[in-house]
């Protein structure tokens, strides 16, 4: 198969895999090559990333949509048949990487966006991701409920976000977001949050990975 990046931007993500401690079967690997593929030639048409990112799809995003997993791995919280949800899908960062390496995990994608929409089905049709549905709906009107973890790419506010997540998270849930290290210092105060601070390959600014919720 093409691929739409070049072998530097593939050993980037597979060493900052392997300093986490993580192998992925040439399987998985291969679904998020051809993921990053679809996401590339799919921005000609529709706005799914940002141009500066085309470059370094693999580093930037795919590998920053696996810190999750690799914390919630790490700590052995996921669990088969788990309800994983995603708000505002957009490109499909992060459900999609996510869906491919937890493919026993059930995953629901809520983008509100037609074009974002339609992008993301045909994705879905081309990986033959089962345990995926996407729904074109914004979340709060999406009747996605019962949800073991809930995830957003920093939509807004932190509290706003938490909070509509509310309407289709478990008791005792996670919800996960992200952010740079520099947006969380307003959030230190809170109950039972947690922050994961890494860095991605070629960036210079560090992130965290902000949990709610008790998970280990």
């Amino acid at each position: 198969m093409k691929h739409y990046f070049d072998s530097v931007q593939e050993n980037l993500l597979l060493q900052f895999l392997s300093d986490k401690g993580i192998t992925l079967s040439d399987d998985k690997l291969e679904k998020l090559y051809e993921y990053a593929n679809l996401v590339i030639q799919g921005n000609t048409q529709v706005n799914l990333i940002s141009k500066n990112d085309i470059s370094k799809f693999l580093s930037r995003h795919i590998a920053d949509s696996l810190v999750p997993f690799i914390v919630l791995s790490q700590k052995q919280y996921l669990k088969s048949g788990m309800i994983w949800a995603d708000m505002g899908a957009g490109g499909g960062c992060p459900v999609f990487p996510l869906s491919i390496v937890c493919s026993e995990i059930q995953f629901f994608a809520s983008e509100p966006r037609h074009k974002r929409v339609l992008f993301l089905e045909e994705a879905k049709k081309t990986l033959k991701l089962d345990n995926l549905t996407i729904v074109g709906k914004r979340f709060e009107t999406s009747e996605i409920t019962n949800c073991d973890i809930i995830s957003c790419r920093a939509l807004s506010r932190f509290e706003a976000d938490y909070d509509r997540a509310q309407l289709g998270l478990k008791k005792n849930g996670l919800f996960i977001t992200f952010k740079s290290k520099e947006m969380t210092k307003d959030l230190m105060n809170l109950s039972d949050i947690h922050f994961i601070d890494y860095h991605l390959p070629l960036e210079t600014q560090e992130y965290s990975l902000v949990i709610k919720g008790i998970y280990g």
